[in-house]
């Protein structure tokens, strides 16, 4: 997928290039608005997540969760009605004055916690469950299919406005063209989780559904390569931090857990930008 992206950005930069002089007007951003699509890469922070209901109340520490790549395909990753599959990033914004956006977004992120993994637990759980019923303070225990899965799969949402600058960096690669532009863009984003979290637990009901779960805030910097003054493709590293206090582990209202964790995502993104 990373490849056949790169590939697609040093076409569209030769063709950008062809037929231009070193006489150019500056690109003028300030009034217009943009759009874009994109993938990300994801990785998560361990993190310890705290399981309360009827009769049990309990702490795991230190969880080890991944994000879930989809296999590339173009039904997958270019089919209206399946691109929520994979990892991914929408976005519009506004340019309010020349270098600075604000802007509205979808980070689409998917948080797998690792099966069978070996943590320590704290607290209690008094169900009927002859295997897990017990006082725990520090216990090892393996996180086994009749115990827990636990996954943000469709998917850990990172609704958020973020507020971005962009400073065209051309001059830095010796570019000297009207239709091509480097831009350095950077800033921050504040917003809410709203994932859709599948959860099953000590054998209860299994949990499948949105909820607002909490908040989170991140940092990002990146690459922007603008062509034909309207089209650009970009490449960003964000990283934050998300705290979720109200998670729907089972259908049972009185079940919730908790959490928080810092993440990292890699993006590739593909947009416009234009005039209304």
């Amino acid at each position: 997928m990373k490849k056949t992206i790169l590939l697609c950005l040093f076409l569209l930069i030769g063709i950008a290039a062809i037929g231009q002089n070193s006489e150019h007007e500056k690109h003028k951003n300030k009034g217009k608005f943009f759009v874009y699509w994109g993938w990300n890469w994801a990785s998560y922070s361990d993190s310890d997540i705290h399981f309360t209901g009827d009769n049990y109340d309990f702490t795991l520490n230190n969880v080890v969760a991944t994000d879930r790549q989809s296999k590339f395909s173009f039904n997958d990753y270019f089919n209206p009605g399946r691109i929520t599959i994979p990892q991914t990033n929408f976005r519009i914004g506004y340019f309010f004055k020349e270098n600075y956006t604000i802007s509205l977004g979808v980070d689409h992120m998917k948080y797998v916690m690792k099966p069978d993994q070996l943590v320590t637990i704290n607290g209690t759980i008094n169900i009927g469950n002859t295997t897990y019923d017990g006082s725990y303070l520090n216990t090892p225990i393996q996180l086994e299919e009749d115990f827990l899965r636990f996954e943000h799969t469709d998917g850990l949402n990172y609704v958020n406005v973020e507020l971005y600058r962009f400073d065209d960096i051309s001059s830095w690669f010796g570019i000297d063209m009207e239709n091509l532009q480097i831009n350095l863009t950077e800033g921050l984003g504040l917003g809410v989780l709203y994932p859709k979290t599948n959860a099953t637990l000590l054998g209860k009901d299994r949990s499948d559904r949105f909820h607002l779960s909490g908040y989170g805030s991140s940092v990002g910097i990146g690459l922007n390569i603008t062509f034909l003054k309207h089209f650009f493709i970009q490449t960003d590293v964000k990283g934050g931090y998300i705290y979720m206090p109200s998670i729907k582990t089972t259908n049972t209202s009185i079940d919730n857990a908790s959490q928080s964790f810092y993440f990292l995502q890699n993006n590739i993104l593909i947009g416009g930008k234009f005039k209304i």
